[in-house]
């Protein structure tokens, strides 16, 4: 199973194509719209989040509300492109009128110069102009932006619904903002039902950072309001738990097998993304061995198990039954309303990096899409081990797998 996305920030619209997606599985267009709206809030998202209300497209593969075993395709349109038509047309070859003098949401954005040349620091800007040779680096920091992963999000929903056909579920949710971390999370996902644990997506959503720790989400928000008072941005950290999912996901055979190296994979995937870690994570590399190994178990009724889950539920490079915990850390956004130094690409002189509409903090919508994209990983993992056309056969390969176990 693989997919393509593509489009613009400020373009017509943003599209993906699914291929490989088993026949059968019943996708909700108001599900993955639920979804596209958890990315798009958050404490400290910008002015762009006010234009846009994200609501996905189903254009071929879907019908009757299940898939057709055909590629899938999935549109988002940007609203904001009625203000953008001219500067962003694939025909336009005529003079960029001058909208300075505009407002904000009224025609193009003021801060915005007829050619960009003054790189941010941390963004995509000067290595993405100098790879592709663009004396504009509109051309780049267009596709680079974060707004490409609301697509990553659709598509996202769509692995989460074959997911959830099996009783699988994937929860994501903020633990850290700038220095601020939450006491109060998710834990290792024993005895956590399914239902259990579409209550606890719903109590994230509810709040305004994401977080489970209502008293930290209250300094999380500060700390964001503290960053856009000094024209300045924050970052955090995400977790993602998969709960259900079954051992034997991935491979050691192989470095490109590893399920954990496709999850960081993917997770690195993400714009702004700089780190990934798995269970106890770094904390691992203080630890003796006996503090971070998880022990064997085993009864009847539960089969082998472990008591912890310092491995966040991957050994050697394969999901061994317990959850799935890992966990990514976001850079603070890299637009400043108090811009950094930089060089002007066309005159080599000294100059503050330019400034695009941005948000101040992204982190709790990174939730939404490191779900999604955790979600992406799992059910390719799965389709791998248990290959098939239809959901049927899918449930029917993973029940005789299951009774294999039984039987260990």
């Amino acid at each position: 199973m693989r997919y393509l996305t593509a489009g613009e920030s400020h373009g017509p619209c943003l599209t993906a194509i699914i291929e490989g997606m088993p026949a059968n599985v019943a996708i909700s267009r108001a599900t993955i719209n639920e979804n596209l709206a958890r990315r798009q809030q958050g404490y400290g998202r910008g002015g762009r989040m006010q234009i846009e209300k994200d609501q996905a497209e189903i254009l071929s593969g879907v019908r009757h509300g299940k898939t057709l075993g055909s590629p899938i395709t999935l549109q988002i349109k940007n609203k904001d492109w009625q203000n953008w038509q001219q500067l962003m047309s694939p025909d336009f070859h005529g003079e960029i009128i001058d909208n300075t003098d505009q407002k904000e949401g009224n025609g193009l954005p003021k801060e915005i110069d007829k050619v960009v040349t003054k790189p941010r620091p941390g963004h995509a800007d000067l290595s993405g102009a100098i790879k592709y040779r663009h004396g504009d680096i509109r051309n780049v920091l267009e596709r680079a932006s974060a707004r490409e992963t609301a697509i990553r999000v659709a598509v996202g929903s769509v692995a989460k619904a074959l997911l959830e056909a099996l009783e699988i579920q994937v929860v994501g949710h903020v633990v850290a903002i700038g220095n601020i971390t939450a006491e109060k999370s998710i834990t290792n996902g024993e005895n956590l039902s399914i239902k259990q644990a579409q209550a606890l997506r719903d109590q994230i959503s509810s709040s305004p950072v994401m977080c489970l720790d209502e008293t930290k989400a209250k300094e999380m928000m500060a700390a964001i309001d503290l960053a856009k008072k000094e024209g300045d941005s924050i970052g955090g950290i995400v977790e993602v738990i998969v709960l259900n999912a079954p051992p034997g996901l991935g491979s050691y055979t192989h470095w490109d097998r590893k399920l954990d190296a496709k999850i960081a994979f993917g997770l690195m995937g993400i714009q702004a993304i700089k780190g990934v870690e798995f269970g106890l994570g770094f904390e691992a590399a203080q630890l003796f061995g006996s503090q971070v190994h998880d022990s064997i178990f085993y009864n009847q009724e539960r089969g082998f198990y472990r008591k912890s889950n310092g491995a966040g539920g991957i050994e050697g490079g394969m999901s061994n039954g317990e959850p799935i915990i890992v966990r990514a850390a976001m850079k603070p956004i890299p637009t400043l309303y108090k811009p950094l130094h930089s060089v002007d690409m066309q005159t080599k002189e000294p100059c503050l990096a330019s400034v695009e509409r941005s948000d101040v903090c992204a982190v709790p919508a990174c939730s939404a899409v490191a779900e999604a994209v955790v979600a992406w990983e799992i059910a390719v993992a799965i389709l791998e081990k248990f290959g098939c056309d239809s959901l049927t056969e899918l449930q029917n390969n993973m029940q005789r797998f299951y009774q294999y176990l039984g039987e260990l």
